[in-house]
């Protein structure tokens, strides 16, 4: 309302005086009340249906920095799903790994040949530095700027998110393809531009998934560099009388019983980051409500999980995410959140990912008792619609 009653003011001055510096104000004002584009593409379906299309969802979106559940109703998580909580498979962050490495006779073969090998340049921004992702299906992406881009000599197209003049560049090479096979063509020439003239190398997170009882051989394939093993981060927090929205699993626009998508993922980010909802102002300016109808939580339990998170990793989680849903002592449905890494260079698939001001990629999946779900996937103004 002041800002209303401000730009009036303004316009008014403006019909009486040309000046140039309040016409420069009158534009900023205006700029203020555009707000950045956000997406979030919502779908309904049964974890049975034949066309649920969830693992498709799950499978595309590579890079997870996050997992997040909250499972009302208990005060303790069930034995099954806190061990697979626990068990998300390590990582390793090499350093200053030169990503010619990557180009490597063994490398290919042991590590992006035999595929789900997953790779993410470390503490790089992607609106500011150059940054670098492998993915499962053997594409090496790079995001540059444009000094590096015209250093490097290969074919790539301007990014979708930069202003003309273009200033970054996406390159995307196929490392299975048959021009990149060691000692071909195609491989000489990308090996030839990432050691030249202008070397490329970062800090990288790497992972690999394989079936079976094979072991990942990333660590003995690049034992002669700096490198360490994580585990991911396991945080638990069990909470009491939490305000809940009430949902009802056939409503997915909240026209009648249950509040909306996107209020539900307010109040369920505004619980993942631990605010009270207490109905006292208690002299703040402003406060959250949990969103109506309602009811109050005796218990329940919140759970994160970081690290670099394998979409087989959140696989296996929402098999024993199926069973617990149908335990009778369980509020009738649990969330589960995936974060995207807000700096990859891409969200879902090889759809180029950028950052404006918060970088989110993520998608919210509301499991009920009945094996009905919703999933909410949500992206920023920098990216394209989720698939």
């Amino acid at each position: 309302m002041f800002l209303d009653d401000l730009m009036r003011e303004l316009h008014v001055q403006l019909q009486h005086a040309g000046h140039t510096c309040l016409k420069i104000l009158f534009k900023m004002f205006k700029q203020l009340e555009k707000t950045p584009r956000t997406v979030l593409a919502c779908e309904r379906s049964h974890l049975d249906h034949e066309k649920a299309r969830l693992g498709t969802h799950v499978e595309q979106h590579f890079f997870n920095h996050k997992v997040s559940l909250l499972v009302p109703g208990c005060d303790r998580l069930p034995a099954e799903l806190d061990s697979a909580l626990n068990s998300m498979r390590s990582f390793l962050l090499v350093k200053n790994l030169p990503l010619s490495q990557l180009l490597d006779k063994e490398f290919l073969e042991k590590a992006v040949y035999k595929g789900s090998t997953y790779g993410l340049s470390y503490q790089t921004r992607i609106d500011e530095d150059n940054c670098f992702a492998l993915l499962p299906n053997g594409k090496l992406v790079l995001s540059v700027d444009k000094d590096t881009y015209e250093t490097l000599g290969l074919e790539g197209k301007p990014s979708q998110y930069q202003r003309r003049p273009a200033g970054r560049y996406v390159v995307s090479v196929d490392l299975k393809d048959r021009t990149m096979s060691p000692g071909g063509k195609g491989h000489q020439r990308v090996l030839k531009a990432l050691t030249e003239h202008n070397p490329l190398s970062c800090d990288l997170l790497l992972s690999q998934h394989l079936p079976g009882d094979e072991s990942p051989a990333l660590q003995s394939l690049l034992s002669n560099h700096k490198l360490s093993e994580h585990r991911p981060r396991v945080s638990t927090h069990v909470m009491t009388s939490l305000p809940c929205p009430t949902l009802v699993t056939s409503d997915l626009q909240g026209e009648q019983q249950s509040c909306d998508p996107q209020s539900f993922l307010e109040w369920l980010g505004a619980v993942d980051a631990g605010v009270t909802f207490e109905e006292e102002s208690g002299g703040y300016l402003s406060t959250y409500e949990c969103p109506q109808p309602q009811t109050v939580l005796d218990s329940a339990v919140r759970c994160s999980v970081t690290g670099l998170l394998l979409p087989e990793d959140i696989y296996h989680l929402l098999d024993v995410l199926r069973r617990s849903v149908l335990e009778p002592k369980l509020a009738p449905w649990l969330a589960l959140t995936v974060h995207g890494f807000q700096d990859s260079p891409v969200s879902w698939g090889t759809a180029e990912h950028g950052f404006l001001s918060g970088g989110e990629n993520f998608y919210t999946l509301v499991l009920f008792q009945n094996l009905d779900y919703w999933i909410c996937m949500a992206t920023g103004s920098h990216d394209a619609c989720p698939p």
